[in-house]
């Protein structure tokens, strides 16, 4: 069951300037409830502008998005409440970081949906448990925190209104490897417990393989693709031919199949690749 629908979606900066841009151009696609959809594209594909809409911080030039069936622009005076229950993490978590504590701006969602003190403590507490903030760094101001600690505490701060959709746009950049994969499985393991949809824009394809149900990609505003990961990834030129790349691991299997090996297509992790290569040495009596 679908719980986003955008239908003719599209949005132009700059309408009737000289600098008049189309970033996203005539949309059509649905996101089902309870999964991971990743999203990829090159620099200036379209994406940021994209998930904005996707939560009324950005208006459509035209077409329209569906939230549970209705169209979030519907009543405009009331787009704050979509905004509760599509959350969104921007790339760069100093944005959306303001109060005199990690603490504090972690209960701001919280406060402004009218829950308890109690209530608000719980919620907080929790949602910094599962992006790994320890208690010790509540009290302290958001802006002495490392990179990696702002981007959990931003994350952390739209984690606690509870929203039915996450929108992280770009939530590893800038991390050290470590640092990356520990975010990535934290997110993950929210995921599994709270059950609901997330969308997650990102450019490291190893990463999206991964994690993701469905792929999308854009290319020069528009929606190229929008299948699953092992479909996308095979799909090796196409993509090089947008600027993207693959996984590094398939375009290695890849290699292997150009060179005669009987490998399928759309080997994603290190773990496939093994496994195949294993296989195909047994059929050819190596071990």
């Amino acid at each position: 069951m679908s719980i986003i629908d955008v239908k003719n979606l599209s949005f132009t900066y700059g309408i009737g300037t000289p600098f008049e841009k189309t970033a996203v151009d005539g949309l059509n696609l649905s996101i089902n409830e309870g999964e991971v959809v990743g999203l990829i594209g090159h620099t200036g594909s379209g994406k940021s502008t994209f998930v904005q809409m996707l939560n009324g911080l950005i208006k459509p030039t035209s077409g329209q998005v569906f939230f549970e069936g209705k169209d979030i622009w519907e009543k405009p005076k009331e787009i704050r409440k979509i905004r509760f229950r599509v959350g969104m993490v921007f790339q760069y978590p100093e944005y959306q970081l303001f109060d005199e504590t990690v603490y504090k701006d972690i209960s701001f969602g919280p406060k402004n949906k009218g829950l308890n003190d109690d209530e608000i403590d719980k919620t907080v507490r929790r949602s910094a448990s599962f992006v790994g903030l320890s208690d010790n760094l509540l009290d302290k101001s958001p802006f002495d925190l490392s990179g990696g600690e702002k981007r959990r505490a931003a994350i952390a701060g739209v984690i606690a209104m509870d929203p039915d959709v996450l929108i992280l746009d770009e939530p590893t950049a800038g991390l050290d490897p470590k640092g990356r994969d520990l975010l990535l499985a934290q997110i993950m393991q929210y995921h599994k417990k709270r059950k609901n949809t997330i969308i997650i824009v990102s450019h490291s394809m190893e990463d999206i393989s991964r994690i993701a149900d469905r792929v999308m990609v854009m290319n020069k505003s528009r929606l190229e693709m929008f299948d699953t990961p092992r479909a996308i990834f095979s799909r090796v030129k196409e993509l090089e031919s947008m600027g993207l790349r693959v996984p590094q691991i398939t375009k290695i299997m890849m290699t292997l199949k150009e060179r005669g090996y009987n490998i399928p297509d759309g080997i994603l992790t290190v773990e496939q690749a093994f496994s195949e290569i294993v296989s195909l040495f047994k059929k050819e009596g190596a071990i």
